[in-house]
């Protein structure tokens, strides 16, 4: 599903050019959701942009889905992004103007889903995420653990093969927090897609079926990693 070779990313800073990733390696199947931790600063952003094709490596690789993402152009890897990838983020990212199920419709709508399908779809979603009675509400009507459910039916109504979770529930006190990360896991299996969690939380962490530390010399599965 997620194949990262080799990976280098440098960048011009005011002490010269400096590594922010050196040798990234990381190989994801179908179903595999895992956490990627590592100190402010060190790459996780970075990495994560480079996997939605919204930065380019100075080296290394990186395929979905059997697509090099180096033989795509800027129109091609939208389309890849609309189709094949989900993103769930710490500041929800929800449109205010919009109600909650045109929020989650929009996926679907981008890729010119038929009005019926569509409907059906988020509908099915929103149940999931236990906001089925929530539809016609606007984004100001509710918390943000409810918010972050919406982003996260808006992150798979269109069943992407890779999710990508950058601090999801940084915003979220301790108890929405938890089960907030409970639906992801579980809505990636669901989804029978692949999922990264970012995070700088070792309880978050725990809730993957394995963790990765990045690091300046790459990146290394966590060996005390607890099971989810």
């Amino acid at each position: 599903m997620l194949s990262v070779r080799d990976l280098h990313r440098r960048f011009e800073g005011a002490s010269g050019r400096r590594e922010v990733l050196a040798g990234v390696w990381l190989e994801l199947a179908a179903g595999d959701y895992v956490a990627i931790m590592g100190e402010s600063g060190v790459g996780k952003s970075t990495l994560l942009n480079l996997i939605a094709g919204l930065d380019v490596p100075d080296s290394g690789s990186i395929a979905i889905d059997g697509q090099d993402l180096a033989g795509l152009d800027d129109d091609a890897l939208t389309v890849l992004r609309r189709q094949k990838l989900g993103f769930v983020f710490q500041a929800f990212h929800v449109l205010p103007y919009l109600s909650v199920h045109d929020n989650v419709a929009l996926p679907l709508s981008l890729l010119g889903v038929a009005e019926r399908q569509l409907r059906a779809r988020v509908e099915e979603m929103l149940e999931q995420v236990g906001l089925g009675d929530r539809g016609a509400s606007l984004p100001r009507e509710l918390s943000g653990g409810e918010l972050q459910r919406v982003a996260i039916a808006r992150a798979l109504v269109h069943r992407p093969k890779l999710l990508l979770a950058d601090e999801p529930t940084g915003n979220l006190d301790l108890e929405t927090a938890r089960a907030v990360l409970e639906l992801l896991r579980h809505s990636v299996r669901e989804a029978g897609a692949a999922g990264i969690l970012v995070t700088h939380s070792p309880e978050a962490a725990a809730t993957a079926d394995r963790v990765m530390i990045l690091g300046a010399d790459g990146m290394r599965q966590r060996p005390d990693a607890p099971a989810p």
